[in-house]
């Protein structure tokens, strides 16, 4: 929906100012949970690798299928918090995509699953809210918001020389997931739809497995892990 629109309509407005209410706190206690896990510091000594096996498989998608559902403002803010930062996943997916195809493979392979999961929740998400009766917003467009791929990053990533693309795209792909994670916590703690809350939790469970594909590839640079 055009924001100039929006403004122009006194219940969207405050819709709109509730939504972005709920959305601060839920990036507030992302940064926290973030900071007490010590999400990108760089002085953990490198870990071990883990016993040989294969790597966590993310649960089978299941397609969110109700006729209505409720959704109270946790719900309508983690939606519209979401939607944007899976497409902009998908833009880095894009951008990666230009590149040589020989760059890192094992990225590249996860990069198509994550493309696959990625489209699979807009649809399940959109649903929830064409299932609520509620419209969404583009609230979010030119934020800076934690975890969330922007113009800039991804401009970055287009001028960066091809020895330098893997690391930087993994880099964004990892706050993105990781980001994501805490976000689905907060859903599933404040969120009032069963439907949503259910869907943040197998989205949470995707996202983890993403994590320690992610973090578990050749080369890969240690992070801290997300529980």
């Amino acid at each position: 929906m055009d924001e100039q629109i929006v403004a122009g309509r006194p219940g969207s407005r405050a819709r709109v100012g509730r939504i972005i209410g709920v959305v601060a706190t839920l990036v507030a206690t992302a940064l926290a949970v973030g900071l007490a896990q010590g999400w990108g510091r760089t002085d953990r000594a490198p870990e071990a690798p883990p016993a040989a096996g294969p790597p966590a498989a993310a649960p089978p998608a299941a397609p969110v299928t109700t006729a209505s559902v409720l959704l109270n403002s946790t719900d309508d803010a983690f939606i519209q918090l979401l939607i944007p930062m899976n497409e902009g996943a998908l833009a880095l997916i894009d951008q990666f995509e230009t590149r040589p195809a020989d760059a890192d493979p094992s990225l590249r392979a996860l990069l198509a699953d994550v493309r696959v999961a990625h489209q699979a929740e807009l649809r399940d998400l959109r649903g929830l809210l064409a299932a609520g009766n509620v419209a969404e917003l583009n609230i979010h467009e030119g934020h800076q918001m934690p975890g969330m791929v922007t113009d800039t990053s991804l401009a970055e990533l287009r001028a960066a020389p091809d020895a330098e693309v893997s690391s930087r795209a993994a880099a964004l792909l990892r706050a993105h997931l990781a980001q994501t994670v805490v976000l689905c916590r907060g859903e599933q703690n404040a969120g009032g739809s069963p439907e949503l809350k259910a869907l943040a939790g197998r989205i949470q469970q995707a996202r983890a497995a993403e994590l320690s594909t992610l973090d578990g590839r050749p080369g890969a640079t240690t992070a801290a892990p997300v529980n």
